[in-house]
């Protein structure tokens, strides 16, 4: 949902319009040049997937690594076939609009939940959540092993409810991200791809200090300068130029009427504007929604027989296929990939997977805070739902903090922040045969180290200004939002689980392609690397396995 800004594209007047790095892109230039009319193409088309079907490449999830595995196998030639476990998110709702509004959350807002679960449980004083009907909406709210895991169920995966902070790692801090990848090739090909194919740019700066909607990250750049520390622009992949539009009324509200969380109707280019719309112009590339892959196993004939449950928007199953493919691709994400490949290891389905399967999962060191600011320190009753920027004292202190919205319509004088963190801890799946899941060993405790280290900035800013943290934001009297994460990392962990270009051991003609193969943390906002690390193995992959 947010990132760590610790390339700072903006500070040297880089204009928004320039994006980051784009010159490797095999993008097509309407998709990246930046104008609502090129970016908003038609979402990649969809069609269910016919029981006994036999397809060449099967890509499970349509998430970062995904949408670049499927888009790069059909300019290969290769026909592709996508299951997603979420809806196609193409239709309006009764409300004219495709997403419903962060502040009026209803069925679409949450995966198969009766009350929904926010980030933010509280608000002064009182609990905001609210009983909802069951429906496979937007944003899961997964809770196993004392964390609230959040994903984006639909297709394009993530990039529907995340606020898009789209940043490159600093390339000092690389080795310690993917320590078997190459920095040299990934900052000089697939980092440059990725940003350009994502449609990444940023924020003007001069709009930046003249309108209203980032009046609260102005105030918050004004504190973390008054304390010494850095303030960085981020990119991201809104469309700067619709948002400046949403400022002027010209065109319909999307980051100015607080969309974010539950979907963003207008101006955010997601997989689906970017990737997948790339992918549907090849002709090659299908996708079934509301299918949900259970089982995959060596099929007698050679490849690989997968087992799908197709849903309905009450998420019940109403069919199960049987589908065989020649070469399977996990993007499931994080949790998804790494549950299934678990269940599978330990249930004999895909029993030469080996002991690194499970391992390595990681929250990339996220936690919330909120502080109280003086009257004299308004942060605008209108915010822009995209991030734009954050405070750097990742070398020092361990932390990286975005200086995030709070959209509530309403003057709160509040600052808040989502933590990116160092952390050295990893937790496990595992198989509950007794239960017939796969539970997650993560403990509560660890996020101390979460605590400790976005302390090492908001203590200081609060001494300096006289100001304390908020504690009606996470329940009763609770200061930091330590439950949750929004960048799930790890499970099947590149050059462990897999070979160093995502190749599953054990079984040839499988391969993991999302964020399941970084370890834990990447001390920034993860998509980018995510995409950047898809574009170097199925780029390999291509050329060495097909």
């Amino acid at each position: 949902m947010s990132g760590n800004a610790m390339c700072n594209q903006a500070s040297d007047g880089v204009s928004r319009r320039r994006f980051i790095a784009g010159t490797s892109s095999l993008l097509g230039g309407a998709i990246l040049a930046g104008r609502a009319s090129a970016v908003y193409a038609a979402p990649a088309r969809t069609a269910p997937i016919a029981d006994a079907a036999r397809v060449p490449a099967l890509v499970i999830g349509t998430g970062y690594g995904g949408s670049v595995a499927a888009l790069r196998l059909a300019e290969a030639g290769v026909d592709v076939h996508m299951v997603e476990m979420g809806m196609a998110w193409d239709t309006p709702g009764p409300d004219g609009k495709i997403f419903a509004n962060t502040t009026k959350p209803d069925q679409r807002s949450y995966w198969l939940r009766t009350r929904t679960k926010q980030p933010l449980s509280n608000f002064l004083g009182f609990p905001i959540d609210k009983d909802v009907p069951r429906y496979t909406g937007i944003l899961d709210a997964e809770e196993m092993g004392g964390i609230i895991v959040y994903q984006g169920r639909g297709v394009g995966g993530g990039s529907l409810v995340n606020g898009g902070m789209a940043v490159t790692p600093r390339r000092e801090n690389f080795g310690a991200v993917l320590p078997s990848v190459n920095a040299d090739e990934m900052y000089g090909v697939y980092y440059p791809r990725a940003n350009s194919g994502l449609g990444v740019a940023t924020v003007d700066p001069a709009w930046f200090d003249s309108v209203d909607c980032y009046q609260y990250a102005r105030v918050g750049r004004k504190h973390a300068q008054r304390s010494g520390f850095p303030f960085v622009f981020v990119p991201d992949v809104y469309d700067w130029d619709y948002m400046e539009k949403e400022a002027a009324g010209t065109v319909p509200k999307s980051a100015l009427d607080g969309e974010i969380l539950y979907g963003n109707n207008y101006g955010k280019k997601s997989l689906q504007k970017t990737y997948l719309a790339q992918a549907r112009a090849t002709g090659r590339v299908t996708i079934s929604p509301l299918h949900k892959v259970t089982s995959v196993s060596p099929a007698p004939g050679g490849g690989y027989t997968v087992v799908m449950d197709e849903l309905n928007t009450g998420g019940d199953t109403t069919a199960t296929k049987s589908v065989t493919a020649d070469k399977v691709f996990f993007a499931a994400g994080s949790v998804g990939t790494s549950k299934l490949l678990t269940k599978l290891k330990a249930t004999g389905a895909l029993p030469g997977l080996n002991g690194e399967i499970g391992k390595g999962w990681g929250d990339n060191g996220n936690v919330m805070c909120g502080r109280a600011n003086h009257l004299w320190d308004p942060t605008g009753k209108v915010q822009s739902s995209i991030p734009c920027g954050g405070i750097d004292n990742w070398a020092t202190g361990g932390a990286f903090a975005e200086v995030a919205p709070l959209p509530t319509g309403i003057e709160t004088y509040a600052s808040f922040y989502l933590s990116i963190t160092k952390t050295p801890h990893r937790a496990e799946f595992s198989w509950n045969a007794g239960a017939g899941r796969v539970d997650l060993n993560w403990q509560t405790a660890w996020k101390q180290t979460s605590i400790d280290a976005a302390k090492t900035i908001f203590d200081k800013i609060n001494a300096k200004e006289g100001t304390i943290y908020r504690t009606d934001l996470f329940g009763t009297y609770k200061i930091w939002g330590d439950h949750l994460t929004y960048h799930p990392l790890g499970g099947a962990v590149l050059n462990k689980a897999t070979d160093n270009y995502g190749r599953l051991h054990g079984h040839s003609g499988l391969y993991v392609i999302d964020g399941a193969l970084i370890p834990g943390n990447t001390s920034v906002n993860p998509f980018v690397t995510i995409t950047a690390l898809a574009e170097r193995n199925i780029e390999k992959i291509i050329a060495t396995d097909l």
